[in-house]
């Protein structure tokens, strides 16, 4: 295995996760700067985000349970407004929640051909 979970994790996990949150905001009716501002991020890294040039990799959209989490998500940041390190600490959850229930197995092992699904069971011990 040379890519293991974690960077897994943070190079394709978690920006496809902050891609779906951005595109729930926007079906909200928020405009770019709004979600920019919510999500403490640029209004350009939000642009690229509806785009499709960051996070696209994984359709975070085919897990109903996942974004059922980031549309609930979604109305929590619109309510109270989190600081920027706790939807950090939140989307990270979502992560290792999609981790632990082998969602990112299949994607995990076309990126890294020398990874077996079947034989590997890491996340699913750490995080399931």
């Amino acid at each position: 295995m040379k890519t293991n979970a974690f960077e897994v994790a943070s190079r394709y996990v978690y920006p496809s996760l902050r891609r779906r949150l951005v595109e729930i905001l926007r079906e909200k009716g928020l405009k770019q700067t709004q979600i920019a501002e919510l999500l403490h991020i640029t209004q350009s890294a939000v642009s690229r985000y509806l785009r499709m040039d960051r996070g696209a990799l994984i359709d975070v959209a085919q897990f109903p349970d996942i974004d059922d989490d980031l549309k609930k998500l979604a109305e929590e940041i619109i309510r109270k407004r989190p600081t920027e390190y706790e939807i950090h600490s939140m989307l990270v959850q979502i992560s290792l929640e999609m981790l632990g229930k082998g969602y990112v197995c299949s994607f995990h092992s076309q990126i890294d051909p020398e990874l077996n699904p079947a034989q590997c069971r890491v996340c699913l011990e750490l995080f399931g």
